[in-house]
């Protein structure tokens, strides 16, 4: 029988999986939410059927200070390996590339993207990302694309927004998961934030999710059915940092 439970994977106590975990639960399956650092990360993934690696407010870089980074970045190559589906969203994008040996760091200018900002798809990005889409963010560092990764998204401040690795690992710079809610929380609790290079204010982001949000879930729905869908050979080919 086939697995109906999907690893969830966050970085706090208070992470939320948003629509990303609405969606899922409307699509039958039942989520294992899990804190690396709180919970062990499971050894195999015989008894999910696929993995969503959320943001959190630590580096990808903090391999050698954090120890629950560390062990992500180990655990992931099991992941790709078995052939099970890989979403990374913010952070677990960037996991997943410094996992494939690409590096992760800030802006050269200090530029952060807090808020909505427009992402445009490739041509190799299209039957993921049809149509240029306004998507919302929350971080400061990037990723540069993994040798033999698919570029599938681009954008003004941060170049690479989205790949694909093999044919089911995904890594998303944008955070489709949002919600008015998880907003409101993230934008009340981290105010100093807001007034760095690149973000935008408050309102400006509540005004934009009424605007956008609608659009974007209805992307979500869409891309994680095709993601859930596709048949891949284990990817095994792994250049851990």
């Amino acid at each position: 029988m086939t697995p109906q439970k999907i690893l969830l994977v966050v970085h706090q106590q208070t992470s939320e999986s948003g629509s990303v975990g609405q969606l899922l639960q409307q699509q039958g399956y039942e989520l294992d939410m899990r804190c690396p650092g709180l919970q062990p990360l499971p050894a195999h993934l015989e008894n999910h059927a696929a993995v969503v690696v959320f943001g959190g407010p630590m580096s990808a870089n903090d391999s050698e200070t954090l120890p629950s980074i560390r062990t992500e970045l180990d655990w992931l190559p099991m992941v790709l390996a078995s052939g099970k589906p890989y979403l990374g969203i913010c952070l677990g994008a960037q996991l997943l590339a410094r996992a494939l040996g690409a590096r992760v760091a800030p802006h050269p200018e200090g530029l952060r993207e807090i808020g909505y900002f427009r992402i445009q798809p490739t041509p190799e990005g299209r039957a993921q990302i049809p149509l240029p889409m306004q998507v919302y963010h929350w971080h400061q560092e990037g990723f540069e694309l993994p040798t033999g990764a698919v570029l599938l998204a681009t954008g003004e401040t941060f170049a690479n927004q989205a790949f694909r690795y093999g044919q089911n690992a995904y890594g998303l710079q944008f955070h489709p998961e949002m919600t008015q809610t998880i907003m409101e929380r993230w934008t009340a609790t981290a105010p100093e934030q807001l007034s760095l290079p690149g973000a935008q204010s408050r309102t400006e982001q509540l005004q934009k999710h009424a605007l956008y949000g609608p659009l974007l879930k209805t992307w979500l729905q869409g891309f994680l059915e095709h993601w859930l869908h596709q048949r891949a050979e284990p990817q095994l080919v792994i250049e851990s940092n």
